[in-house]
């Protein structure tokens, strides 16, 4: 079976070798939307949309075998009603950390899940919680030193030394992270059932 991974994340790639789950890598090409382009959105729909939307533009560049599956993702912060993603620059960044400090957010990923030869479309989407703790400037400034963190949404990873940034996680790590591998897991564990 050949899984295709619509997404130019190395987070998500890690994950995926980690769990052993064989896949290439095709990166879709699509504007995100976002909470500025769609505000009619709710975050779950936002992150469903943009996960499928990334599923179908790489099933219709057709690099991919018959028998492929195509797993795409999309993640965002939520917090009090209001959607992070990836920060502009570092300053917003800084913005982001200091609005979240003492906050529990949220994080969503969407999934989508294309079987090519049966255009089954399964989809998901992982709430996970995160309370950081209160983050004073030198604290941020130390972070944003130490972590690249313009392709994150929420400006930060937890798995770059996050646990600087948060005193607790409620549900999946590896959503936060950015893909949800407990549902990857089994989908991946029907598919290869079914072939």
């Amino acid at each position: 079976m050949d899984l295709v991974l619509a997404s130019s994340s190395p987070r998500r790639q890690d994950l995926l070798e980690e769990a052993g789950i064989p896949f290439r890598v095709i990166v879709p090409e699509i504007d995100e939307w976002d909470a500025g382009s769609h505000p009619e959105l709710s975050p779950h729909d936002l992150v469903r949309l943009n996960a499928r939307r990334k599923a179908e533009a790489v099933h219709q560049l057709k690099l991919h075998a018959p028998d492929s599956i195509i797993l795409a993702a999309d993640t965002v912060v939520v917090c009090e009603g209001r959607i992070l993603g990836k920060p502009l620059n570092q300053d917003d960044a800084k913005a982001m950390l200091s609005w979240l400090g003492a906050r529990t957010h949220e994080v969503l990923t969407g999934l989508a899940w294309l079987g090519v030869r049966d255009k089954i479309l399964r989809e998901h989407v992982a709430r996970t919680r995160v309370t950081f703790r209160r983050l004073e400037a030198p604290l941020i400034a130390a972070y944003l030193d130490k972590v690249h963190v313009l392709d994150k949404a929420g400006a930060y990873a937890v798995q770059e030394h996050g646990f600087d940034l948060i005193e607790r996680v409620e549900g999946s790590l590896t959503n936060v992270i950015g893909l949800p591998m407990e549902v990857v897991r089994s989908w991946w564990e029907e598919a290869r059932l079914d072939t």
